[in-house]
């Protein structure tokens, strides 16, 4: 899927989340999606979009600098929306001191993370990904879903 801006971009979001909630039909643990793509490419606005078609009423912000940012939803299955940025950590075992099995087991959390290729070995088996590329002068994006 191509996006020319923004809006787009949340659009996409939105396709994205509702086939996304209608897959996942019996679930034994969280719901995890892995952002992908190069500095700029959009991972941030795509999670935003995510976040306030979930009804998230906070302002989102990239969690860069904090690395986890967790965010009360009302959906039904899902309590709690977290948005992680692997993108400073160094391995998989920084990222399981900040409670990411206690996270990933628990049904009523939907995940999204970026850089989770930094991460990948702590990455659950049924997780999901977007890959997003561009960002060239025209700011166009191209989506990819796995």
């Amino acid at each position: 899927m191509l996006s020319k801006n923004t809006k787009e971009t949340a659009q996409i979001a939105k396709i994205f989340l509702n086939k996304l909630l209608k897959s996942k039909k019996e679930k034994r643990c969280a719901l995890v999606v892995g952002l992908s793509g190069d500095l700029g490419a959009g991972k941030t606005v795509f999670a935003k979009s995510i976040a306030k078609h979930l009804g998230v009423k906070n302002k989102v912000f990239s969690p860069t600098f904090v690395i986890m940012k967790k965010y009360p939803i009302k959906l039904k299955g899902y309590n709690f929306f977290f948005h992680l940025d692997a993108y400073r950590l160094k391995n998989e075992k920084e990222l399981i001191n900040l409670g990411w099995g206690e996270i990933i087991n628990n049904k009523n959390h939907l995940v999204f993370i970026e850089w989770p290729e930094n991460v990948s070995k702590a990455i659950p088996s049924d997780a999901r990904f977007v890959y997003i590329s561009g960002g060239n002068e025209n700011n166009h994006r191209n989506f990819k879903f796995k």
